[in-house]
């Protein structure tokens, strides 16, 4: 097999820089001279080549440089053949995304080191795990230019033994300079930091957010050789965004080496330029925002009252223009439809930010993408933001709506607004669409009014990544709304070229970039397989705790699949299909004299025992699993449906049948 003159230089020069990395040359030397010491002194013979490799592979240094080789194998051959070990210390769910990192010799990357971490005071008192016991832990997420890593889980502690290493790559965004190095200069102007997101997963599988850090990687242009430590001091989240809550030991590495590097106060002179840019930006939005606000108060007395979001705070406790929570995203090949994106939304968690202590406030969080999608869980907020963001990456017109449900409680929900002026809500919580037709007030008391069947009540503004309404018509209530975008007397704009200013990605260092979505890495058969085991045995415990004895009819179980399949569907599409067969099916499988009992049930976390709890709260499933009778025979089926970011749609049914005495 011949290789490419090029690619054949670039293999010589990895060779090359490998036996460096070992010292190989040095080895070779020192065995040579021992060599020609014992053996050549007496005689003076001529050494052969032979001679030299067969004292090489005595002293194992032939073994050690083929160790270090790795030979790159089909990863889904192995995934097919190799059962998943138990880990001996904590359980990591997520093996590592990253198993081999080739380098183009001709693009520039930044290796960031993350060396451990100290002082996570909270972590103080926290014991020494033991073998095998399953532990809370640590993981740090990194977003830089569109590539996203995760580092391997390690124990909570005080001082966490983060050891991992990441290779960003440093390009430029035009594809005409793709080829081309980037030297000190063109780096110096990517003001995109590295966005670090510390996540806590506990013993039972529950994440929260820890942290959340923008590093600025480019005081590694004016380092010696290129290299340089620093120490991060991570600041809570939310109420705790003043509260130090440790610190990260970090090494940045330039590689290749940069020829010359800059002057520190080259660097510093940029950094001080942007941040009076962005200061000025922000100036002067918060200044036309204020006036904005101002007209619209002189509209009507009672618009105070409105929801009209204008800002919002982000984890950090940063005050941020709302439209800069929203851009145009796009799925790839991760998500192939609208709707589909919308259930991929509704099956990220539902969780409040947490607030230390009672009185009912809600505490606003308004989470940037990459800590949400970290968790995997958020606010009605963060959820409506991501299907927002995919409902304009799909090409439509889409908008956040602010405003409130029942009982006056706040709420966000989704809009889009169709080329024909069909407008649809879409509640980015359950994945469900509403088709919005206005009631007339001005109607007579007779005429036929559409009953809403959304449950919002009011609506104060809509916004997306361009465009920003404040609603001014006579009552904010939804149901007689009236979605005219272009009548300034119903809908008040703001400047589209305010919005761009600080909203437009680039335009202020403060925006942080939006992340790809990555795809799953749970395996939906052995997830499911695992929770139906898991269920089975929780089952025959609970029957075996009431003195009933359990027999598990496998056929039944599979006959249930389909079922499970059509739910899954019609959440997706609102389709229904397939359900004749499964029906027929079921007849089939249940003789005459005989009942069948099913109940479905739907989760978006895979633990078993809260999946358990829960399922015997319900009277139905209750009946079922405590089933008496003649010739009873249980069932239990259960599918997980993966989407991005390693969310699932996980759908149950218990079934039993049991010949009916009377």
């Amino acid at each position: 097999m011949s290789l490419p003159p090029e690619k054949a230089s670039e293999l010589k020069q990895i060779i090359h820089q490998q036996l460096l990395k070992m010292d190989v040359h040095g080895r070779i030397r020192e065995v040579l001279a021992e060599t020609i010491r014992e053996e050549l002194a007496p005689e003076h013979q001529q050494l052969s080549t032979e001679d030299l490799i067969k004292a090489l592979r005595q002293r194992g240094i032939i073994d050690d440089v083929m160790k270090e080789l790795k030979f790159v194998t089909d990863v889904h051959e192995t995934e097919r053949t190799s059962a998943p070990k138990p880990s001996t210390h904590f359980v990591d769910r997520e093996p590592p995304v990253l198993k081999k990192t080739n380098i183009d010799p001709t693009r520039r990357y930044l290796y960031l080191q993350v060396l451990g971490g100290k002082a996570f005071l909270e972590h103080l008192q926290e014991p020494e795990p033991l073998p095998g016991q399953i532990c809370s832990t640590f993981t740090l997420c990194l977003h830089f230019r569109n590539q996203r890593f995760r580092s391997k889980p390690v124990p909570c502690a005080c001082e966490p033994d983060f050891q991992d290493g990441f290779l960003l790559e440093i390009h430029k965004d035009s594809l005409g300079d793709g080829s081309k190095m980037v030297d000190a200069t063109t780096m110096l102007s990517i003001c995109d930091p590295v966005h670090i997101v510390l996540i806590k997963t506990d013993t039972f599988g529950e994440t929260s957010l820890v942290a959340s850090y923008f590093l600025e990687w480019r005081s590694v242009l004016a380092a010696d050789n290129g290299i340089t430590n620093i120490a991060v001091e991570l600041l809570g989240v939310g109420t705790e965004s003043k509260v130090s809550v440790g610190v990260l030991n970090i090494r940045l590495e330039m590689y290749p080496q940069l020829n010359k590097k800059l002057s520190s106060e080259i660097t510093s002179t940029q950094f001080s330029l942007e941040r009076q840019k962005t200061a000025e930006k922000e100036r002067l939005f918060l200044v036309y925002a204020k006036q904005w606000w101002r007209e619209y108060l002189q509209i009507r007395p009672t618009h105070n009252t409105r929801l009209v979001k204008i800002f919002a705070q982000d984890e950090n406790g940063v005050n941020r223009p709302v439209c800069s929570y929203v851009r145009p995203l796009r799925a790839g090949r991760l998500l192939d439809t609208p709707r589909q994106a919308a259930r991929f939304v509704s099956v990220l968690g539902h969780e409040r930010a947490p607030v230390i202590g009672g009185g009912g406030g809600k505490q606003e969080q308004w989470c940037t993408l990459l800590a949400f999608l970290c968790r995997n869980k958020g606010d009605c907020e963060d959820h409506a933001n991501l299907l927002c963001s995919l409902l304009l990456g799909f090409g439509l017109e889409a908008f956040v709506c602010v405003g409130t449900k029942a009982k006056g409680v706040p709420h966000t929900w989704v809009m889009t607004n169709g080329s024909d002026g069909t407008i649809t809500f879409w509640e980015s919580l359950t994945g469900n669409r509403y088709i919005h037709r206005p009631i007339n007030p001005d109607d007579p008391p007779l005429a036929e009014q559409p009953k809403p069947l959304y449950p919002y009540r009011t609506i104060g503004c809509i916004f997306n990544h361009q465009k920003f309404f404040g609603n001014c018509q006579p009552s904010d209530a939804v149901e007689v709304c009236v979605f005219d975008l272009h009548d300034e007397s119903k809908w008040k704009p703001m400047s589209g070229e305010a919005i761009k200013s600080v909203c437009a990605p680039g335009a202020t260092s403060s925006v942080p970039p939006f992340p790809p979505l990555c795809a799953s890495t749970i395996d939906a058969a052995v997830t499911s397989n695992e929770i139906e085991v898991q269920l089975r045995i929780l089952v025959s415990e609970h029957r075996k705790d009431l003195g009933l004895s359990t027999i598990w009819d496998d056929q039944l179980s599979y006959l249930l699949s389909p079922a499970l399949a059509a739910y899954e569907l019609e959440r997706t599409t609102g389709v229904s299909a397939g359900n004749e067969e499964f029906q027929d099916a079921v007849r089939r499988a249940v003789p005459d004299g005989h009942t069948f009992k099913g109940f479905p049930i739907h989760f978006v976390h895979r633990n078993a025992r809260r999946v358990f709890a829960t399922c015997l709260r319900s009277p139905f499933c209750e009946e079922i699993i405590c089933c008496r009778g003649d010739q009873v025979r249980l069932a239990v089926r259960v599918r997980v449906f993966t989407y991005p970011e390693s969310a699932c749609a996980v759908w149950i049914m218990f079934a039993c049948k049991y010949r009916s005495v009377l």
